[in-house]
């Protein structure tokens, strides 16, 4: 009895250890060269969007590179500020990442308290991931097919967006401050609600990311008014860009890995690695033409870059445009 229960006490510490196909399935890191156990990865945003979509599959692939589970933890609250404060409070030794969107640390300080404000300087950068477009929506029945379709309507129009102090909020603010049109935005958690609202006729138009929205649109049900991109995506080839137009509005939704201040270089470079050797299969990449995202795996230092351009640019036209984004406007 003694040698058995011995045995079985061995066999337990060993699948423990391993798990399924040799991937260690260890609650917490542990001693030895990193990664001993789980990586958690984080997203501040409900299942089923885009980042948490990425996310999951990100982790997948990085799972099966550095052989550990890669758990993916739903967080959401204040568009990913709540999950950012709790990664950036984590311990800075690999095991709790997240991917995290751009217009959190563009965006949404132009629109919240310096309290509520998270900046980008409070994590490690692992590297570069995709970047999400944006697009402009009228309902089939509304007749509508421009920018200026809507201002020939002569109605002061209810907008829907993915949140306060989204790309999809600036965006359609932008846009209907150029032409001229009178609107009020409503903002919904996420382009899912936001759509559901624009087919119910609770609102007259709404900006969403494109792959949230993809269906509909082959479906017919709803109309591309325009995409905010610099130049037109593959995706939706024959949908003119609001600056093709005549509106100076470019916004987009661009998404890139953390972990929190202080991780280790070694870690830093294992966890790009796993990132990379993910980004250049065959199934990552149908992924993301599946979702309409456009890969911009690039360098830590070169996502550095882009915030800075996007939080400049941000909040230049905010300031001429006198654009209020807070929720108490």
């Amino acid at each position: 009895m003694k040698l058995n229960r011995h045995a079985v006490l061995i066999a337990a510490a060993v699948v423990s250890l391993t798990g399924c196909g040799g991937v260690k399935t260890t609650a917490t890191g542990g001693a030895g060269e990193y990664p001993t156990g789980n990586i958690q990865m984080s997203v501040g945003n409900a299942p089923g969007g885009s980042t948490d979509l990425i996310t999951r599959a990100l982790a997948e692939g990085i799972g099966r590179e550095l052989g550990v589970a890669v758990p993916v933890v739903n967080k959401p609250g204040a568009n990913g500020a709540l999950n950012a404060k709790e990664l950036a409070a984590a311990k800075p030794d690999g095991y709790q990442i997240a991917v995290q969107n751009a217009s959190l640390f563009t965006i949404t300080p132009l629109a919240v308290s310096g309290a509520e404000a998270v900046s980008i300087d409070d994590f490690e950068l692992i590297g570069g991931i995709s970047q999400d477009d944006f697009v402009l929506l009228a309902p089939a029945a509304s007749g509508a097919k421009t920018i200026a379709d809507l201002r020939k309507g002569g109605k002061s129009l209810k907008y829907g967006t993915t949140g306060v102090g989204t790309g999809a909020q600036l965006a359609s603010a932008l846009t209907f401050e150029q032409a001229g049109i009178p609107a009020a935005d409503v903002p919904f958690d996420g382009g899912a609600p936001a759509l559901t609202a624009l087919l119910g006729s609770q609102i007259d138009v709404a900006t969403i990311q494109v792959g949230d929205s993809i269906a509909q649109i082959k479906a017919k049900k709803v109309v591309p008014l325009a995409v905010f991109s610099d130049a037109r995506i593959k995706f939706l080839p024959d949908v003119a860009t609001a600056k093709e137009q005549g509106f100076d509005v470019v916004v987009s939704q661009y998404r890139f890995l953390t972990a929190p201040k202080g991780t280790p270089d070694a870690v830093k470079t294992k966890l790009a690695d796993a990132a990379k050797k993910t980004f250049a299969t065959d199934a990552y990449q149908q992924f993301n033409d599946n979702h309409c995202l456009t890969p911009i795996e690039v360098t830590p230092g070169e996502v550095h870059k882009i915030l800075d351009q996007y939080a400049t640019k941000y909040k230049a036209q905010i300031d001429q445009y006198k654009l209020t984004l807070g929720a108490n406007k």
